[in-house]
């Protein structure tokens, strides 16, 4: 083989490699294209997923969500001013039925304020509570419905009775309209929740019924 042959057999040798190296580069930019598009995209996903998070924490935007938080903050006040009446009246019942229903649903309502507190984490809010005009003017009548009864009589029982649903009734009312609005938002742990004391306030109200319909009512009516 002459010179020449050398030489131009040398130039292909040192065109493919320089071909290779092109090749070996492209492919390692596009192996680094790719990668920085599947961190991109991985970035987006944690990204979509603290916005998730952040919409379940309640970050309020809509004016539902905001008359949620307030009538939860309403109720919460309700139902401590509640357990205070219920401590107050269950020594002023005469029948030992209607004084063990009234404290048995005391220690239902602290669970009750409980598992409110549980709603405000779910919403990422701290326990607050709204004053709840209602509520101080259903528990007002109730004491002056006692008052005007007899110590120690079966009539002031049905005045108790009669409160209690009172104010049972306003409680059903809310929990069953907080109920529907959580289904409505998607809070479907805030809605368990609130299921679990709708039913408690119903069973009360039952309750108290049967109380009354069984004795109390007729025992008042022979004094």
């Amino acid at each position: 083989m002459n010179q020449k042959d050398n030489n131009t057999e040398k130039t292909a040798q040192d065109s493919s490699a320089e071909v290779h190296e092109i090749e070996k580069a492209e492919s390692a930019a596009k192996q680094k294209d790719s990668s920085d598009d599947d961190g991109k995209k991985e970035d987006n996903k944690v990204k979509s997923g603290k916005k998730e998070q952040k919409k379940e924490s309640n970050d309020q935007n809509t004016e539902l969500e905001k008359f949620f938080t307030d009538a939860i903050q309403d109720i919460y006040y309700a139902e401590a001013a509640i357990e205070q009446s219920l401590a107050k009246i269950k020594s002023k019942a005469t029948s030992e039925e209607l004084q063990e229903a009234i404290e048995d649903h005391e220690l239902v309502t602290k669970k009750q304020i409980l598992r409110l507190e549980k709603v405000f984490k779910h919403l990422g809010e701290e326990p607050k509570k709204k004053k709840c005009d209602a509520i101080d003017g259903i528990l007002k009548e109730v004491d002056e419905m006692v008052k005007s009864t007899k110590d120690g009589s079966m009539t002031r029982d049905v005045a108790i009775i009669i409160g209690a649903q009172k104010v049972e009734h306003y409680e059903i009312a809310t929990y069953g309209g907080l109920l529907q609005i959580a289904i409505t938002l998607g809070y479907d742990k805030i809605a368990d929740l609130l299921e679990t004391t709708l039913d408690e306030e119903e069973e009360t109200d039952h309750l108290l019924t049967e109380i009354a319909e069984e004795h109390v009512n007729f025992e008042a009516k022979e004094e």
